[in-house]
């Protein structure tokens, strides 16, 4: 449930309530719901159907009603940060008003105090999602350009086969060196690992599913095979679980292994890596081995391969050797009559 809304009873039933952003008047609605996880699915409705009617709507209507649309995502708590630095530059405006005059007087002034590119792109993004909401929910008949910096490009370390055996066996603890294996060996991201039961890991069928059912995470999940390394270290621990998480210490789901992982790195001595590498490692050693785009793109669970294409497309530089060979002028001009 959002933070921005409540849930209390009323007339021997249910009732939804809240604050009008930027006002501050109390509203409440009576619920159908007879039961409280009802109430909070209808509540929900209630009130994106209620604030949406009335407008128009400015920036910072837009962006709390989209908030609570999201719900108990991790996005909604991002943009409780974000929106500490968007809402003062682009809360008073409506939709209409927004320009790429003004996206661009927004950077000037965040990079003018000292927040990097990066920063900047995804505090704008979150701003460009919540437009696109209110398109989707008729909020505004249009949603408008929002001009971004180019996201940086991060220096990417890929593990040689020989660094990430090194990784893993500088693992001290058994549910990290799992995780290093999972990591590794799926292309996941740590927390589709740290989020893995037991009951989406199939030893018949062969294969791990890292998607979740409740959508919690916009962040793309795919189902994929088992290789031999990760069917034994899953077949090792299986046995000896304590809880339905797959990564586990002393009887309780594991939140964070980023200090565990700092230890194998410096056990390893492959010096710096960060932790999102392996999955840059993973996805990078299969397009090196011919795995096609696509496939890799699947494996990885981006929504479309362009997103694969546009992170991994430098690292499969063999598809434009049959084109190169005919830029050989050396040997063209050695062939002449």
């Amino acid at each position: 449930m959002a933070t921005d809304i409540s849930i209390g009873r009323y007339r021997g039933g249910f009732c939804v309530y809240w604050r009008e952003p930027g006002i501050g008047n109390r509203r409440r609605y009576q619920l159908k719901a007879r039961t409280r996880a009802e109430a909070e699915a209808e509540a929900i409705d209630v009130f994106r159907r209620k604030s949406h009617r009335e407008g128009p709507h400015t920036i910072a209507d837009i962006w709390e009603l989209y908030r609570a649309d999201l719900g108990d995502k991790p996005t909604a708590k991002t943009m409780a940060y974000t929106g500490k630095a968007i809402l003062p530059h682009f809360g008073h405006f409506r939709s209409d008003h927004i320009t790429r005059e003004l996206c661009r007087s927004y950077n000037e002034k965040r990079q003018g105090e000292g927040k990097s590119q990066g920063t900047v792109h995804t505090e704008l993004g979150h701003l460009r999602s919540a437009l696109v909401f209110a398109q989707k929910t008729g909020m505004i008949d249009r949603a408008p350009h929002i001009w971004r910096p180019e996201k940086p490009q991060t220096d990417k370390r890929i593990l040689i086969h020989e660094e990430a055996a090194a990784l893993v066996e500088g693992a001290h603890d058994p549910h990290i060196r799992l995780a290093l294996v999972l990591l590794l060996g799926t292309a996941a991201r740590v927390g589709a690992v740290l989020d893995l039961t037991w009951d989406r890991v199939d030893f018949e069928r062969g294969i791990i599913n890292l998607r979740l059912d409740d959508s919690r995470t916009r962040k793309g999940r795919a189902i994929v095979p088992m290789n031999s390394m990760t069917r034994a270290a899953l077949a090792e621990a299986e046995p000896a679980a304590l809880t339905d998480h797959v990564i586990e210490y002393a009887g309780r789901p594991v939140r964070s292994i980023r200090k565990g992982f700092i230890n194998a790195v410096q056990r390893s001595g492959i010096g710096h890596v960060r932790i999102h590498d392996l999955r840059h490692t993973a996805a990078v050693t299969m397009l090196g081995a011919g795995v096609p785009m696509e496939l890799v793109s699947q494996i990885l669970g981006h929504s479309n391969i362009s997103v694969t294409y546009s992170i991994y497309g430098r690292y499969q530089p063999s598809h434009m050797i049959a084109g190169i060979e005919h830029l050989n002028f050396a040997t063209a001009r050695s062939n002449r009559p």
